[in-house]
């Protein structure tokens, strides 16, 4: 099943995790993820299946633990494949077998986390995720040059294409910049608003860069603690600026 048009607002997620704590962690982290949404929680097979049948019109993503009391997760992930062909699966596992990782790969999985997973190794699969899904969505035909924009994940570190790299339409390199210092300036990871009052701009306009520069593995994303006490995103610098700040 394709889909076409627009992108959806929010992408739907499907947690499958026997685990409460970890599956309340992971659910907690989606809530605070611009554009995605929890569909549904699973502790083991049964519950997946039966909230897939109910839920396919609205699960984009599934995130998949190997180990569940009822189902090897690997055969649920082949289930899943079979029936619902819209949907991408994340393995989300203590599982680092080379045995399990090479077929769930061989499975099509879109990534791979071994636990404990890092709240910036999270944000950078969801926003590759939406990158993705947004370019797909956004035409019929693709050239190979948008095809290789699109599908940066399979681009291995220190691959060619180093350098001043091109920015995606609505992000500015001397905006970039000011959000890199500001960045740079502070001395712990800063909530986007923080950021915003650097910029002088709107909170969803620096949430929007410091997304784009998590997706780009320059920016991590964790969760913090505001001052009202409800969990917030906040950011650090955790790659190199270079490419992506130097003019051409």
């Amino acid at each position: 099943m394709h889909e076409s048009g627009d992108s959806p607002a929010e992408f739907g997620i499907l947690i499958v995790e026997d685990d409460f704590r970890i599956a309340d962690i992971h659910r907690a982290f989606i809530e605070q993820s611009e554009g995605f949404r929890v569909v549904g929680m699973a502790r083991n097979g049964a519950e997946a299946r039966a909230l897939m049948s109910r839920q396919a019109h609205t699960a984009h993503l599934v995130l998949l633990d190997a180990y569940l009391p009822d189902v090897e997760g690997l055969e649920l992930l082949w289930s899943l494949r079979r029936d619902y062909l819209q949907v991408d699966i994340v393995m989300i596992t203590a599982a680092r077998e080379v045995e399990t990782i090479a077929e769930a790969l061989r499975g099509g999985v879109f990534d791979y986390l071994i636990k404990p997973v890092e709240a910036s190794r999270m944000a950078q699969m969801l926003a590759r995720f939406r990158r993705e899904r947004a370019a797909l969505n956004a035409r019929s035909e693709m050239s190979q040059e948008e095809l290789d924009r699109a599908l940066t994940r399979l681009r291995p570190e220190g691959a060619p294409g180093g350098g001043v790299r091109s920015l995606p339409k609505g992000i500015d390199r001397l905006t970039l910049r000011t959000v890199v210092s500001a960045l740079e300036h502070a001395g712990s990871p800063l909530a986007a608003m923080e950021v915003a009052r650097t910029m002088g701009a709107s909170r969803s306009t620096a949430r929007r860069y410091l997304e784009f520069l998590v997706s780009v593995q320059v920016v991590g994303a964790e969760l913090g603690y505001g001052d009202v006490g409800r969990p917030e995103r906040r950011y650090r610098l955790v790659g190199d600026t270079t490419p992506w700040c130097e003019e051409g």
